[in-house]
């Protein structure tokens, strides 16, 4: 019996859209995804303008947005991955968030 591995390439990000609750990703082989912004409680509680302040990391790999210290991946997209960001560390940076 053989087995072969099959390479997967995962596209990278060439556009992102943050509305009121959802994250759309336009990606480079065509495809557009979207996900609940509730996936993500860090961009939710932003503000329109902290939304918008994204830039592409690795390539496109990846999404960051600075004044949240979020990071999102495309490979967590595609694979339907919420935030792992614990519910402690979470309220931590949402009192300090509110706070600034």
């Amino acid at each position: 019996m053989t087995i072969s591995a099959v390479e997967v390439k995962i596209p990278s990000a060439e556009a992102v859209t943050v509305t009121e609750d959802t994250l759309g990703v336009d990606l480079s082989d065509g495809r557009s995804i979207s996900v609940p912004l509730a996936w993500f409680p860090r961009l939710l509680h932003a503000t329109s303008a902290e939304r918008k302040n994204w830039r592409l990391i690795g390539k496109g790999h990846g999404i960051h947005w600075e004044s949240i210290d979020e990071d999102i991946s495309v490979e967590g997209l595609l694979a339907g991955k919420p935030s792992g960001e614990s519910q402690t560390s979470f309220k931590k940076w949402l009192v300090a968030h509110i706070d600034a």
